[in-house]
């Protein structure tokens, strides 16, 4: 456990009393749908901003990566600047930022223009995303009643990513590609405005210091690494235009934990690692993101380049999948009493895992709907919700409060490092089965061995949590049973 009697220095600064938990719980759940909402829903998209931009195909996939990378790298940060500065604060500045960064993407006339806007995006949503989870856990007592909030957090999250799809087709349909971005300017404002009434400020005390090169570091990293990948594309592995991304991506990385052992304010403590439960949800959590995040981007892709989908059709194509993953969410918790956190992370995964090698044997140029989008969509769907609750449940049990923040935000990088590295891994595999080859089967072709190697990845997962995942303490009837910790 992280917590102890001498570190628990998160002080209420608010005067006004104290609004209804559910009040506080919908308000952050809002700011988490939007920033995961994002990931997904240019996805539809992608199509027309290459007609309307004149983007290549490693600029769509830019398109992603921008928002990801920009988030993944930044969030720690975000995390530990919520922890000093006050959660409700960064929450609005997060979102303010997110907000405008819409705007901007959403008026881009340039391809430039765009992925810079959705950088900063990313940059919003990073100092944003640690906040709506540290907000909601400092409002809800560590127990049952914590276990549900995350739950519906984690089903919200889930479903603000499925609902993308959908979300994507309607907008580009009805309007234009430029509206899933500028869909997010009046309901930011709406939750600015309702956060600004209902979150409570709260920080934790102590010294105000941010590691500015941590941050610097590892976003560098992060983003080296995956441009390196994504020349593998066009340049093979072996290739100096390859290699030395990769190379810097590594030794930036490097430094970044070197700067991390030896600063007086670490952007990420090591220590935190020495937790089993924290260092194995973490490394869980990346490996996941690395094997399923690149589902709704290949689903879209297919449906539109393979099947002939309209952007609409693809989006009410996925609504089966974005129905799943809220029910996996929300039935986790019930799962966790009976089964422990470890065990439900396992099936989940597990499901997840038979769903992506159904997609692979079902995905070509004559796939029929059910067989081929909705029910293998349905298993990996349905098993990421299972997976997602237990593990923030076990990266965050028994964190102390002024570290809350960082916590919250460890988790979330953690899934969207693996998810924009895994995007640029799964990209490279699908472009290197396809070749030089065009039509529709050369196209599926390449999609499906992505989704293989997406379950080879959620089988690796697997195996982590079993080796690595501390087994549950015994509990009372009606607990839910929590790592050991060691």
């Amino acid at each position: 456990m992280l917590q102890t009697p001498a570190d628990t220095p998160t002080s209420r600064i608010s005067g006004r009393p104290t609004p209804p938990t559910w009040l506080v719980v919908a308000a952050a759940c809002a700011g988490q749908f939007l920033v995961v909402l994002d990931v997904s829903v240019v996805n539809v998209a992608l199509p027309s901003m290459r007609t309307d931009l004149g983007l290549s195909a490693t600029g769509l996939q830019w398109v992603v990566n921008a928002y990801s990378i920009a988030f993944a790298g930044f969030m720690l940060l975000g995390g530990r600047a919520g922890d000093l500065f006050g959660r409700k604060r960064m929450f609005l500045v997060g979102l303010g930022l997110f907000t405008l960064a819409s705007l901007a993407g959403g008026l881009a006339q340039e391809g430039w223009q765009l992925l810079l806007a959705r950088a900063v995006q990313g940059l919003g949503a990073a100092v944003l995303a640690p906040s709506t989870l540290t907000i909601l856990t400092s409002a809800v007592p560590e127990g049952p009643a914590r276990v549900r909030a995350i739950a519906t957090w984690s089903a919200v999250g889930a479903g603000g990513g499925a609902a993308g799809g959908l979300v994507g087709g309607v907008l580009t349909d009805g309007l234009s590609w430029r509206w899933t971005l500028l869909v997010n300017v009046p309901v930011g404002v709406l939750v600015l405005a309702a956060a600004v009434r209902w979150i409570s400020e709260s920080r934790a005390s102590g010294a105000r210091r941010l590691d500015l090169p941590g941050a610097v570091l590892v976003t560098g990293g992060i983003a080296t690494l995956a441009y390196g990948i994504v020349q593998t594309e066009v340049e093979g592995w072996t290739a100096a235009a390859t290699l030395v991304p990769l190379a810097v991506g590594l030794a930036l990385i490097g430094a970044f934990l070197a700067v991390e052992a030896r600063a007086k304010a670490p952007l990420m403590p090591l220590g935190l690692f020495r937790v089993r439960s924290v260092s194995a949800a973490n490394a869980t959590m990346f490996v996941c993101g690395m094997g399923m995040f690149g589902m709704w981007f290949f689903m879209t892709l297919y449906a539109q380049n393979v099947l002939g989908y309209t952007p609409l059709e693809a989006g009410l194509a996925l609504i089966p999948s974005s129905v799943s993953v809220v029910v996996g969410s929300k039935v986790a918790p019930r799962l966790m009493r009976v089964m422990g956190a470890r065990s439900v992370t396992v099936i989940g995964v597990l499901v997840a895992a038979v769903g992506f090698l159904w997609q692979w044997r079902a995905l070509d140029a004559d796939g029929a709907y059910v067989t081929s989008i909705m029910l293998p969509g349905i298993l990996m769907m349905l098993g990421a919700g299972l997976a997602g609750t237990p593990l923030a449940s076990l990266a965050t049990s028994g964190a102390d409060l002024g570290d809350a923040g960082l916590v919250a935000g460890l988790i979330n990088t953690s899934r969207t490092m693996g998810g924009s590295l895994g995007l640029a891994v799964l990209s490279t595999i699908a472009a290197s089965r396809t070749g030089d080859r065009s039509g529709t089967h050369a196209l599926a072709e390449g999609y499906a061995q992505a989704f293989l190697w997406g379950a080879v990845i959620l089988t690796a997962a697997v195996v982590l949590v079993l080796v690595w995942m501390p087994k549950p303490q015994k509990t009372q009837p009606g607990e839910i049973s929590s790592p050991s910790g060691d």
